[in-house]
Formats: structure tokens, sequence, C-alpha cells
């Protein structure tokens, strides 16, 4: 069986926040209609406990209303009691004398206590021989020892709380009715920026119209998410146009290759075709272009596949790691020796720790390195220095235009130098990549000293020692 708090939670965020709204409301009235309608009643039971106080009666009176009640006593005095109250007098065995003309009522221990001069008086409610419900007050003359209840009906105090009860249950009938159609009111007003919310969002999954913007209004928590939204959809929009970017640029690059390799298949394949066989040594220049451009296709979409990999993992073998930044630089020359034997490689490498994917550092500082390597003259030197967690490289080439500075790390993009050199453009966007998620920096510059060249410098915050967690 459904509980009503599982049935409150399947009804629209409005039809809830006006229940709570008219609940919370309701409550506070009946709290308040309840705690009037006790005020009021102490204080109409207080005037009538006065009431009674106030009344004197005569001794004479007292005195005559105990002698009624001896068999041989005079005539009953008709002297009548001051006030609407009824007269009884309370003796100590616990009989009572009742004063002509009035109504007795049922005698309490209270009572008997009072005329056993234990108590200097009682006040409590009863019931008189009519079986209406009295307030009674017993004391005692002082000039006569007498103990004596005075009663009045609670008639008039009952008939007072009924009416305001009565206009208490009604105002508390409106104050809820009211407080529903304010919880209502409040509802759809609190509401309708979220409901414009809810319609842009509907709209986008409907349209995957990124260009949708929400107003935002205010500074308060829904002002707050209609930014958020905002910028999700700009973020999401500048994205998808960073893909449909990068498709393209694919596109674009790997059309140069494909296109050579067609070309020189098909001349190959042609040769074979026409029993024209070409010369020994054009068909090994074919076929070395072709083994190039395959190269050249193989590392284009290695790169690609690298940019396309999500962000840095948390756990697994490639999760960030203490890594030796001066043990894999070291290992990234040695393939960067091989690369460009008649090289020289000055080096200086002090110590460093860092945490990063040491897989994809090693790939970054081994395209920072190539990249010196290509552009170096013949029999030139490469400077490569590590001290602080600040890496160097420095190569002799011709250098990078100061205007092509700021392009350096774009995806695909190559300077007019470049263009006949290999490569996809994307080695030093994939570098700036993984410094930025190994919590680093990386910028290429003109060389300090003036001198031909450019200076790649990486910083990556670390220590010269490894944390005692990772000391074998």
């Amino acid at each position: 069986m459904t509980s009503p708090l599982r049935r409150l939670r399947t009804l629209p965020i409005r039809s809830r926040l006006a229940l709570l709204v008219a609940t919370a409301v309701a409550v506070a009235v009946a709290a308040v209609a309840a705690a009037c309608w006790l005020l009021t009643r102490e204080q109409l039971r207080g005037e009538l406990d006065n009431s009674l106080r106030n009344i004197g009666v005569p001794s004479f009176m007292l005195q005559s209303t105990y002698t009624e009640c001896l068999p041989s006593g005079p005539p009953p005095d008709r002297n009548a009691l001051p006030g609407t109250a009824d007269l009884q007098l309370v003796l100590a065995d616990g009989s009572r004398c009742v004063h002509k003309g009035s109504s007795p009522v049922t005698v309490e221990p209270a009572d008997i206590r009072v005329a056993l001069r234990l108590l200097p008086e009682a006040l409590h409610d009863g019931t008189n021989s009519q079986g209406q419900s009295v307030r009674i007050l017993t004391q005692r003359d002082d000039a006569t020892g007498l103990a004596y209840s005075l009663s009045r009906p609670l008639k008039e105090v009952d008939n007072s709380l009924n009416r305001l009860a009565l206009v208490l249950l009604a105002v508390t009938g409106l104050g809820v009715i009211g407080a529903g159609a304010a919880g209502l009111w409040v509802a759809r007003t609190g509401l309708r920026p979220v409901d414009r919310l809810t319609g842009a969002v509907e709209h986008v999954a409907r349209t995957e119209d990124l260009t949708v913007r929400i107003p935002v209004e205010g500074e308060d928590e829904i002002a707050r998410l209609s930014a958020s939204f905002n910028a999700m959809t700009a973020a999401l929009a500048s994205s998808r146009d960073l893909q449909s970017q990068l498709i393209a640029d694919a596109g674009h690059e790997l059309r140069t290759p494909l296109t050579s390799l067609r070309t020189n298949i098909e001349l190959l394949a042609r040769s074979d075709e026409t029993g024209r066989p070409i010369p020994a040594a054009d068909r090994k220049a074919l076929l070395t272009s072709v083994k190039a451009q395959m190269t050249e296709l193989a590392s284009l979409i290695g790169d690609l596949q690298e940019l396309a990999r999500p962000e840095k993992p948390t756990a697994g073998p490639s999760a960030p790691q203490v890594v030796s930044w001066h043990d894999l630089t070291r290992i990234a020359l040695d393939r960067a020796r091989l690369r460009g034997p008649e090289l020289t490689f000055e080096t200086s490498l002090a110590p460093w720790y860092v945490r990063a994917e040491p897989a994809a550092l090693e790939r970054a500082v081994v395209n920072i390195l190539d990249n010196a390597v290509k552009f170096s003259p013949p029999n030139g030197t490469v400077e490569v220095r590590l001290h602080l967690g600040e890496l160097t490289v420095r190569d002799h080439g011709p250098g990078i235009p100061p205007a092509d500075l700021p392009h350096v790390f774009e995806r695909f993009w190559r300077s007019e130098s470049a263009r006949a050199l290999p490569g996809s453009g994307l080695g030093l966007s994939i570098v700036a990549r993984t410094i930025r998620e190994s919590g680093g920096e990386i910028a290429l510059r003109a060389p300090s000293d003036g001198g031909p060249g450019t200076e790649a410098v990486v910083r990556l915050p670390g220590a010269p020692t490894p944390p005692p967690s990772e000391v074998p």
C-alpha cells in the first residue's frame, strides 16, 4: 500500500509547494486559535473566581443557615444571598447545610479539608443537584468559624467559549482556504523561472538548438541556475563547434596524404594493368613515397586518437602518479637522438618529480624534442635543460615569427615555413593539453640571448625528491 509520504512525492512540485504552504498556515492558525481560546477560557474563569471571592456573606446568614439544619432550630431566614451565587455550609463530617433558595452542590474532599481548617480555601469545578456544571469556592468565616461554599454555574462562561470557538473555527477555515490560494499563487510565481528553464531544456532536447538563452533576473538561486544553464549551453555550443572544426580540419589533413597515396597506388596499378613496367628507380621512389605517406597517415590518426581521448583518468595504469621527470626526459632524448643522429644534444637534467600520466608526459617531451630536431640545421645543437621544474628545449633553427607565436598551440596550425615538413600540426596542441592537465604551463619564445632558434619552456609543479610514500 502506498504511504502518504510517497503519494506526496508523486505530486507535481507546484502542488506540493501549495499543499505545504497551506498546511503550515493551517497549523499556525490552528495553534493561534487554540491559544486564544485557552487564554480566553482562563480569563473568563479568572473573572468568575474573582466574582465569587468578592461576594460578601453576612455572618448572621451563615449562622441562620446552620441553625436551620438543627431539628429544633428557629424559623428559616428568608434573606436572599447577595449576587447570583448559591450558598451551602460544609461541616467537618462532610455533610452540608443548604441555604434556602440555593441549589446544593457535591461536597468534595477539598471542601472538607477547609472545614477541618487544613486549607484556607478550595476552588474547583463541581456539579449541583440539577446536574449543571458549577464553579465552587469554599472558604471559612472568621466570625463564626463555619466553612461555606459559594457556587455559580459555568454555563455563562461555556456559552461565551462556545461562541468564540465557532468564530475561531470559521477564521481557521478561511485562513486555510486563503493559505491554499496564497500557496498556489506563490508556487506559480516562484516556479515561473523554473518553467522557463524547463521549456528551454525541452526545446534544446527536441531541436538541439544550443543558441537558446534564458534571461537572468536577480541574484537568487533561480538566477544562478539560469546563468549555469546559459553557461552550459554556451560550452556545449562551443564544444560542438570545436568538434565540427576538428572534423573539418582532420578531413582536410587526411585528404592530402590519401590523395597522394591514391595517386601513387594508381600509377603502380596502371603499370601492372598495361604491361608497361615502371623503371626500377621510379618504382622504388614510388614505394618509398607510399611508405612515407602511410607513416604520416598513421601518425595523424594517432594524434587524432590522442586528442579524442577523455580527460585525465583517476584510476588505472594511465592515472596520474609520481613521475621522475628527469629520467623520462632522458628516455625521450634517446629517441630524439635516433631521429637526428647528426645533431649535438647538450643536456643538464636536475632531479625533479611531478604528478602526471607517465605515457602522456613522455609523449609531450618527445614531441617537443621532435620539433627541435625537425627545425635544427644540419650538424646543429639542441640544448636541453631541466632545473627546478622548468624544462627548456632550444634549437638553433630559423625560429618562429612573432606573429605566429599566438597560434602555435592551435590544432592543425602550421607556419608557412613548416608546411613542407612532415607533421600533422597536432603535436604542440597535444603537448599543451598534457601539460595543462598536469597542472603546468608551456610557452614558445625567442631565445633570451637574442640568437637564432626557438625556446620551448615547460613548467610543472613538483619537488626535487619523491614523496616518502613513493620512495622504494
